[in-house]
């Protein structure tokens, strides 16, 4: 069997340099535990001495108890000026007390010359001496060498004489670094090659960045030439555009290319490794990212969802459930009667496509969303439509009618809303009134006091989330509004939408559907329990 390709994450180091990318100890200390979990071979902790945020990382995840990866604490060369015992950033890397060290050192003349200010010998001095001392010291090296590429087009005599200092110093991989990200596959492709065959007694990684948007491309490229360490943050998070993608990386290499990696088993677990790292980073998931974003394998066009029904693999490169990911529907003004079909087995109801309501509901379904509704997203407001048109499922409730008035205190300098909700449930008409600081919880209050006596599960409902958007707004003010919420039970979370050139009107009709989709969720327990 070939040697498994070892996946070096970065994550808590190089990705926390992305614009507005941050993660607590905590947050790093957990991520760190998921890595490990995953089957990730190394993790990169950060930069000792840098920050108190990672000297707190490193001393806190002595403690932690990873069953297979190991921490790698980051680091530069020692100064120009000092010798590598004397270097205080060096005697810092040992502090972190990790078995692996990454440090990196200088590649291209120009930053040795112009940057760092010293000669070519004095820098290859440098690199052999830091690496050396960690050595001498117990640690494994592992040798970044920024600006590779690019150094090795100015000077490849020089650039390889870099690897061969540090392989001197004892270095266990040489990993090659685009550091600018904007080398081409073929150039990475075949300086790669060049190295692995002048190296034949140390392996070799790549270090990639996507500012041409092809980091994933040429860590491939990489790989295919000989390198057996690829470095990359999940998400792709990093300086910059970021990283080259892990959650990209991996698929690629143990599905695509039938690669050995230790995480290879575990590649289902790779959608809430993605999820988990951006709660952790408090930003919002990619739905576009390949493999596993919410759109990796969403179909939305008639004549796709069609041919996916009859042949999965017509229109979906790997099999989602690979990479813990799933087939999804969109419906939409695109969509037809199969697109119908699988969206409602999706959400668990059983229609016969070729019953006569079918061409009817799929015109409704147009028509809305011509106004302004769109359902992909809001697959609670989806199901209670097609109950109502398919099922000839009624409402719960009737709406008679609401009214909401925003007015400011002055002298208690706030801004207070009331609503006023009248519904009839059966024969009777309940009458309500609530107050809160915006029209969208006035509104929610006073609804949920009129049918909490005879639908009390409502109560339960929480708003997580709430979104406008703006439709043709080049209409100003009699644009047409889109309002999404999220709503939540504790246990299941569900998308409800309304459209409107009111935002009250389209905030209202959102917030019907998530309150009847509970009731809606309620009587089918109660009915499979029956």
């Amino acid at each position: 069997m070939s040697q498994a390709i070892k996946i070096y994450d970065t994550t808590l180091r190089d990705g926390t340099q992305g614009e507005g990318v941050s993660f607590t100890v905590a947050g790093k200390l957990r991520i760190a535990e998921k890595l490990d979990q995953f089957g990730v071979d190394y993790i990169e902790g950060g930069w000792p001495g840098s920050n108190p945020r990672d000297m707190a990382f490193f001393k806190e995840a002595q403690k932690l108890e990873l069953k297979h990866a190991k921490i790698a604490a980051f680091g530069s060369t020692r100064r120009a000026s000092l010798k590598a015992k004397d270097d205080p950033q060096l005697k810092l890397l040992l502090d972190a007390n990790t078995s692996i060290v990454t440090i990196f050192g200088k590649t291209w003349l120009l930053h040795v010359t112009e940057i760092l200010r010293t000669t070519a010998e004095e820098n290859l001095d440098m690199i052999e001496d830091s690496v050396r001392f960690l050595t001498e010291n117990g640690r494994e090296v592992i040798y970044d060498a920024e600006h590779f590429f690019d150094g090795y087009i100015d000077n490849p005599e020089y650039a390889l004489k870099t690897l061969e200092a540090a392989e001197r110093g004892g270095a266990i991989n040489l990993t090659l670094c685009d550091t600018n990200g904007g080398k081409l596959v073929n150039e990475i492709r075949d300086i790669v090659a060049d190295v692995v065959s002048k190296f034949s007694s140390t392996t070799i990684g790549v270090h990639c960045h996507n500012d041409s948007g092809l980091g994933v491309a040429v860590s491939l490229a990489g790989i295919e030439s000989g390198a057996c360490l690829v470095q990359g943050t999940i998400n792709g998070i990093g300086e910059r555009i970021g990283n080259a993608n892990l959650t990209s990386i991996i698929p690629n290499l143990s599905i695509k290319m039938g690669k050995d990696l230790n995480c290879g088993v575990n590649l289902s677990k790779l959608r809430s490794l993605s999820h988990f790292v951006d709660e952790m980073a408090n930003r919002s998931s990619d739905n576009a990212a390949p493999f596993v974003g919410n759109s990796a394998f969403a179909h939305k066009g008639g004549v796709h969802a069609d041919a996916a029904v009859k042949v999965k693999h017509s229109y979906e490169h790997m099999k989602p459930e690979l990479v813990g990911n799933s087939t999804r529907v969109l419906v939409s003004d695109m969509s037809g009667r199969g697109s119908v079909m699988m969206k409602a087995r999706e959400i668990g109801l059983d229609i016969d496509v070729r019953a006569p309501e079918m061409k009817d509901f799929i015109e409704e379904l147009k028509e809305l969303e011509f106004r302004g509704y769109g359902y992909e997203a809001a697959d609670a407001s989806f199901k209670l439509l097609l109950n109502r048109f398919i099922n000839k499922k009624k409402q719960y409730f009737e709406l008679i009618g609401y009214r909401v008035s925003v007015g400011h205190q002055s002298a208690l300098e706030r801004t207070v809303s009331e609503a006023t909700v009248q519904v009839k449930i059966g024969d009777e008409i309940q009458h309500t009134v609530a107050e809160a600081n915006g029209p969208v919880g006035a509104l929610d209050d006073a609804l949920r006091k009129a049918i909490s006596p005879l639908f009390p599960e409502i109560l339960e409902v929480e708003l997580v989330d709430f979104k406008v958007r703006i439709l043709e707004s080049q209409l100003g003010a009699d644009a047409i509004i889109r309002v999404q919420i999220e709503s939540t039970d504790g246990r299941e979370v569900w998308g409800t939408v309304g459209a409107s050139d009111n935002i009250i009107e389209a905030t209202w009709k959102a917030l019907l559907d998530s309150v009847e989709y509970k009731i809606l969720l309620e009587s089918e327990k109660k009915s499979i329990k029956a």
